[in-house]
């Protein structure tokens, strides 16, 4: 299994989503490559972001009303329940199982990106007048409050 990178496929040209994505994608190789005693926190560090971005994409798609909000929400939600599990996993030893989550995790959010944030840069480009929350790009989790469960 590759450790994800940061590639052109993943670029969508609307910077407060490509920045939010390369720091995703940092943190998701640093869980990867994390040995099995730093993993878990790791593991939360990549959490916390995702529940931050997410956060602000579910309120961006509202604020401009996205189209395919509901099933763009709905996959957030879903992987962000699996996310959760896999903190309580790496607390309990399981390591295994977060290790193959972190590369499921990988594969689901080039095709994430490439199709359901495609779409919603897109539709964002076409409102200047975002973000009108924490300038160009999200908040980091500590300053929206987005955070794993501990």
């Amino acid at each position: 299994m590759n450790t994800i990178e940061w590639t052109d496929a993943l670029v969508l040209d609307f910077e407060p989503i490509d920045t939010q994505h390369h720091a995703f994608v940092d943190l998701l190789a640093r869980a990867q490559q994390a040995p099995d005693d730093a993993l878990p926190q790791a593991w939360t560090a990549l959490v916390n972001h995702a529940v931050a971005q997410f956060e602000w994409e579910d309120e961006w798609m509202q604020r401009t009303g996205f189209s395919s909000a509901a099933n763009h929400t709905l996959q957030h939600r879903v992987v962000l329940n699996l996310l959760r599990e896999g903190i309580a996993q790496a607390r309990s030893g399981q390591l295994a199982a977060v290790r193959e989550m972190a590369f499921e995790l990988a594969a689901w959010f080039a095709r994430h990106t490439q199709t359901q944030d495609a779409a919603l840069a897109l539709q964002l480009r076409h409102h200047p007048a975002l973000p009108a929350r924490g300038g160009s790009s999200p908040r980091a989790p500590a300053q929206r409050g987005g955070r794993a469960p501990r």
